[in-house]
């Protein structure tokens, strides 16, 4: 069974194509308008194993927001159709994860019920065209539209690059273990026999 999804949303404000493969090799192919965002995103793909094609066409003589937003708000929505109904899945991840000085704890769990714990020190406003402050964002709408449950915790660190980096590297790691297939896992890993916001 291929665990892809392909995910196009189209609003005034942006338009996005994401497709998604659990299985893959780590390639991505990422185009968003915002540089800083985009090496993130690759991040994500090469430690969590994914391969990942997105592409966003966004309102950047705005500013980044609403590109951020809604490539994050697509991207969970492509882990929520690649997961299907979560059978045979090791359903939890967490992850520990050093950059340099930085060191990032994150736990996931494929839990149907979307729910962000978050906490990052104060950063300074901008890396490169990037606004920090929409990290915590970028968490918030992959988490509602994926309906899961991540905890992003950074234990240490000062570099703001660093601080950032670090996160989508431990919540990659986090998400390559949560997804993974476990042999020993028959039917949906849950006592409620369902792993789905609808249950």
């Amino acid at each position: 069974m291929t665990r892809t999804a392909r995910i196009e949303r189209d609003t005034k404000e942006s338009n996005v194509l994401v497709e998604l493969s659990l299985d893959g090799s780590g390639h991505s192919t990422i185009e968003t308008g915002v540089p800083f965002f985009d090496h993130m995103l690759a991040q994500l793909a090469k430690h969590g194993g994914f391969d990942l094609l997105v592409n966003t066409k966004g309102d950047l003589h705005v500013d980044a927001h609403h590109t951020v937003e809604d490539t994050s708000l697509a991207l969970g929505q492509a882990i929520n159709q690649a997961l299907g109904d979560r059978a045979g899945l090791a359903r939890y991840g967490d992850a520990l994860v050093p950059l340099d000085e930085c060191l990032v704890q994150s736990a996931i769990d494929l839990s149907g019920r979307p729910y962000l714990v978050h906490t990052e020190p104060e950063l300074v406003e901008l890396i490169g065209t990037y606004d920090t402050t929409l990290t915590r964002h970028i968490w918030e709408s992959i988490v509602a539209t994926s309906q899961i449950t991540l905890h992003v915790n950074v234990l240490s660190g000062r570099n703001a690059h660093h601080v950032v980096e670090a996160q989508f590297k431990s919540v990659a790691r986090s998400m390559r273990t949560a997804v993974a297939r476990d042999p020993r896992v028959v039917g949906v890993p849950s006592t409620k026999g369902t792993l789905t916001a609808s249950q």
